[in-house]
């Protein structure tokens, strides 16, 4: 694709990136074939093509976005499947996140949107406003009816039928292996995962002290900085991340570590561009070590040889998160270990397209999500699974919110597989 930034345009460091994505772009529309928006809308500018087209005319004359652009950008996912089937390599995700900072800088969005995200950006990523904020969800789940806005009863819809307790595993703390020492891990806990479901965690810690590791909840870690990064809030994804990287990065300097293991997908999938979101900044370095080590827990697992499993009767459908399998290129990881373990593994139909959860996006565009969890469900449940797995507490959310089956972590099912205990929603 052609462009005509100028030089004083290209000093900027995220226009010189997208200017370099934009050119990679061939026009080809491979990408259409396997973006959610584009199935369920079929509109060319809800494609990752039609919004790269709207994202260079953006920038390239650094005008003030209008309504029309900020739609089609608002309506993306961010789920990268356009980037596992692009031909030439586009890096979407940098495209999109830099038009999504350009926007929220120049868009002057209506008063209620603002006063929408500005909410979630307070509550998420704080587990403890989080957790009061479910609780107020729960109570006024009944009264969900009387509610106009869509998006509100969404919000409402997400409150779990039980919160659980507080887990002081995710307190700072070290735990010992349970045999001989293999590896020094640190342990992302998250945000969101430790007011949702505080059993991913402890099925966590206690699976890989089982397999000799040692595990380092890092003081100072929190959030991952996604949430708000993908509202263009820069300036505090940024700010959150930065503890993380000032936090493992102590533990590195200290006792060392193997790697940073992360159980939420969409966590991982931003950790891992830590060099690229501190590639200006004096953190540079630091990051980039940060981001070297880090990976997702079916690839820890994958180095530490989990045991052999007999047939355990179980037939277990797999769900590929899209920040799993398209942010980071996990595929089969998850599948393997699963299989490994005695589980029967299947996979839906289409196991690419998102489940339409996507971060916010469920909060943020619940018309459209409602009908990708609608299909996904149909896909995972036309199998006859026994159970449903993912690697990300934003799809288990999802789905769980649209069948009866139960939705587990795939750690929770390896750890009982190797002598934890049976996952919480299958007793």
């Amino acid at each position: 694709m052609q462009t005509t930034f100028t030089k004083d345009q290209l000093e900027d460091p995220g226009t010189a990136r997208a200017n370099q994505i934009l050119r990679t772009c061939v026009h080809c529309g491979f990408c259409t074939a396997t973006c959610p928006t584009y199935q369920v809308l079929g509109d060319e500018l809800d494609s990752p093509r039609g919004r790269i087209y709207l994202i260079k005319d953006m920038l390239e004359n650094e005008r003030v976005p209008d309504a029309r652009t900020v739609k089609h950008i608002d309506r993306c996912l961010s789920c990268l499947a356009c980037m596992t089937t692009c031909p030439s390599g586009v890096h979407y995700m940098h495209l999109v996140d830099h038009a999504r900072e350009y926007i929220e800088k120049h868009y002057d969005r209506p008063w209620h949107d603002k006063a929408l995200r500005w909410m979630l950006a307070r509550i998420l990523p704080y587990p403890g406003r989080f957790r009061v904020a479910l609780l107020g969800a729960k109570i006024a789940k009944p009264f969900a009816g009387l509610i106009p806005d869509a998006r509100l009863r969404a919000m409402l819809a997400m409150a779990p039928k039980r919160i659980p307790p507080v887990s002081r595993n995710d307190d700072p703390q070290s735990f010992a292996p349970k045999t001989e020492k293999r590896m020094r891990v640190a342990l992302m806990t998250g945000c969101a995962q430790k007011a949702l479901n505080t059993d991913i965690n402890d099925a966590t810690i206690r699976l890989l002290t089982r397999l000799g590791c040692e595990v380092v909840v890092a003081k100072g870690a929190g959030c991952c900085g996604a949430l708000t990064h993908h509202m263009g809030k820069t300036g505090e994804s940024h700010a959150t991340a930065a503890k993380n990287v000032r936090a493992w990065t102590a533990e590195m300097k200290t006792e060392g570590l193997d790697a940073i293991v992360i159980n939420t997908s969409g966590c991982g999938t931003t950790v891992k561009d830590y060099g690229h979101m501190f590639a200006q900044s004096d953190l540079a370095e630091d990051a980039g070590r940060v981001a070297g080590i880090a990976m997702d827990i079916s690839e820890l697992l994958t180095r530490l040889d989990i045991p052999e499993g007999a047939a355990k009767g179980l037939r277990v459908a797999y769900h590929a998160a899209c920040s799993l399998q398209h942010g980071q290129k996990v595929k089969t990881a998850p599948k393997d270990l699963l299989k490994r373990a005695g589980f029967e593994v299947v996979e839906p139909a289409d196991s690419h397209l998102c489940c339409g959860s996507a971060g916010t996006y469920n909060l943020m565009q619940p018309e459209i999500s409602g009908k990708l969890k609608a299909r996904k469900v149909r896909t995972l449940e036309a199998r006859k699974p026994d159970v449903i797995a993912a690697g990300n507490i934003g799809c288990m959310m999802q789905i769980g919110g649209g069948t009866d089956l139960p939705v587990v972590h795939t750690v929770e099912l390896l750890d009982w597989a190797t002598g934890g205990p049976k996952p919480r929603s299958l007793t």
